[in-house]
């Protein structure tokens, strides 16, 4: 049975074999996510979540198939970005690093873990959403498309230590 809850230590090994698994794709030209090996994301990426209490994986008969980060953090390039809705920051939550097994994908897991989170926002007093993903990653960026998010922008930067990124903004207001 699928269900997304709080990451576990004994998650981790599980979660950074997904990142080695979506790094090896990119490398051979099968996925397009921006990321790179060993800079971003990285067990690190995942330990100081779960140091934070804000990593949550997806997981099937105990099979980590996913994760993301969930949490209040924005990005400091989100200052100033073209936020068709202006809000408080106490009331935007953002949603980072989502990451489905290649070998789950397929199965709208990307879909219900994007539905958990508007879902754990709002429960949080949190109705502005926001993400971003690399302008490189059209697969994710249609996926958000058909969930209801607006792209607020791209905005060329420097993203957790990757040079010469164009990260695209995105942005949902719940009701």
């Amino acid at each position: 049975m699928v269900q997304i809850r709080s990451a576990a230590a004994a998650d981790l090994d599980a979660l950074c074999r997904i990142y080695a698994a979506i790094h090896t794709q990119e490398e051979a030209g099968q996925a397009t996510t921006g990321w790179q090996r060993g800079v971003y994301p990285t067990r690190q990426t995942a330990e100081a979540a779960l140091e934070r209490g804000d990593l949550f994986v997806l997981t099937d008969e105990d099979a980590v198939l996913g994760a993301a980060v969930i949490n209040r953090l924005q990005v400091d390039v989100y200052a100033g970005a073209a936020w068709s809705c202006p809000a408080p920051d106490d009331q935007v939550m953002v949603l980072h690093t989502l990451v489905i097994s290649p070998d789950a994908k397929g199965r709208g897991l990307g879909s219900r873990f994007v539905r958990f989170y508007e879902a754990y926002a709002l429960s949080h007093g949190c109705p502005y959403l926001r993400m971003d993903t690399n302008e490189r990653n059209t697969a994710a960026r249609a996926l958000y498309r058909r969930l209801g998010y607006r792209e607020a922008g791209v905005v060329p930067c420097v993203f957790n230590g990757l040079e010469g990124i164009r990260l695209v903004l995105l942005e949902k207001q719940l009701a």
